[in-house]
């Protein structure tokens, strides 16, 4: 594991045209925009995962969001879901400020990496099967590069399959089965990974509270302390 090891697949991952309605529709947006962000040069490509690269804690999302990560070139960057993420990630001692505004906006994240099922943004946030599978490969090339993770936490009910999924097709999960997705549910995927589930932070499931700041908070207390667990 190194930095020109991510570097080359971070590469790989911007040169990616496997899902053609994807690319249409991330570069469509991008020629677009919408009106609060028509000064914004959209990224309209996809989206490399970012974080430490000796990370114990492992997220995995679902795709960026068009006039978040697509605009900005960073996952969770610039959108509502964001601005939740970032602030639980703050307060458990995982990023170094509370909000992600833009790619230079000096944020660090701190024994964590932040990834997602899907690399492009997809029209409704809808992926289809054979884009989960197409992006797939990226996944499991970061799985391998990510030595340390003991903690990964599926964000939302797509989120928390491809982790599992990813885990078991790397040969690093013992279960054979799914676990159940239930905001807060745990599961070994082996002797040393634990796998958290967590309602994804999207506005339909914050503005109907349906997942309350306190729940999200709560996931990454019991991530924090796990991960400090696994370093002893």
């Amino acid at each position: 594991m190194s930095a020109r090891d991510f570097g080359i697949l971070e590469k790989e991952i911007l040169r990616c045209a496997e899902c053609p309605r994807l690319v249409r529709w991330r570069e469509k947006i991008a020629r677009e925009k919408t009106r609060r962000f028509m000064e914004w040069d959209y990224w309209g490509k996809p989206i490399p995962g970012f974080g430490d690269p000796s990370a114990h804690l492992l997220l995995v999302g679902l795709a960026p969001a068009a006039h978040g990560g697509n605009r900005t070139g960073r996952m969770f960057t610039g959108d509502r879901s964001g601005d939740w993420l970032f602030r639980a990630l703050c307060k458990a001692g995982f990023a170094s400020q509370p909000e992600s505004i833009a790619r230079n906006d000096g944020l660090t994240l701190r024994d964590c990496y932040i990834t997602a099922t899907c690399r492009c943004a997809p029209p409704k946030n809808k992926l289809l099967p054979k884009e989960i599978r197409n992006c797939r490969p990226f996944l499991l090339r970061e799985l391998a590069l990510l030595s340390k993770v003991s903690v990964v936490i599926g964000l939302g009910r797509i989120g928390h399959a491809a982790a599992f999924q990813s885990f078991r097709e790397c040969g690093k999960s013992l279960l054979k089965k799914k676990p159940e997705f239930r905001h807060g549910a745990e599961a070994m995927l082996n002797e040393d990974v634990t796998l958290i589930a967590s309602f994804h932070p999207s506005q339909q499931n914050t503005f109907t509270g349906r997942l309350t700041e306190p729940m999200f908070d709560a996931i990454f207390t019991r991530a924090a302390s796990l991960v400090r667990n696994s370093r002893h």
